[in-house]
């Protein structure tokens, strides 16, 4: 029923399929016991495999997330010791992220399962036809970002 209604919505079956995905992730990230959530692992190889990331607004920026969410996000990871927050030498309440060694350790551990997602959701769809998705959505993605105002 619901296939019908989405004929030509490519808006709502991004969102839904977005939210099939974020659940399978949710689901299979509890199913093996990680202490990592898709979001703090999300955070965690931005900041791993982006050295020039390493301020809460980037990741902000980054994700879309708004500041409380990601200040909440952030916040858990330091208290269960993924990442360190340094002070800024600027002297305000700004900090660098640095990911500890637990934090590096506890993304290891979930990264083949972050690969096998990968091959699930993309299952019988051609290296090409995932070439043509992404860049159609970044074109679409290009089209609307400068009349969006968000508030990060």
């Amino acid at each position: 029923m619901y296939r019908e209604y989405l004929k030509g919505r490519i808006g709502a079956l991004v969102f839904i399929t977005g939210t099939f995905i974020r659940g399978l992730s949710s689901q299979t990230f509890a199913e093996k016991g990680f202490e990592l959530t898709p979001d703090q692992y999300v955070i965690l190889n931005l900041l791993l495999e982006n050295e020039e990331i390493m301020y809460q607004r980037q990741l902000a920026e980054i994700t879309l997330k708004d500041r409380a969410n990601i200040s909440r996000i952030i916040e858990i990871m330091s208290n269960k010791g993924f990442i360190e927050k340094i002070p800024d030498s600027n002297g305000r309440k700004i900090y660098k992220l640095v990911v500890t060694e637990k934090g590096k350790k506890a993304r290891d551990l979930v990264f083949p399962t972050d690969i096998e997602l990968r091959k699930q959701i993309t299952n019988n769809i051609s290296e090409e036809e995932l070439a043509v998705t992404f860049a159609t959505l970044e074109k679409m993605n290009m089209n609307i970002r400068d009349k969006v105002k968000l508030q990060i």
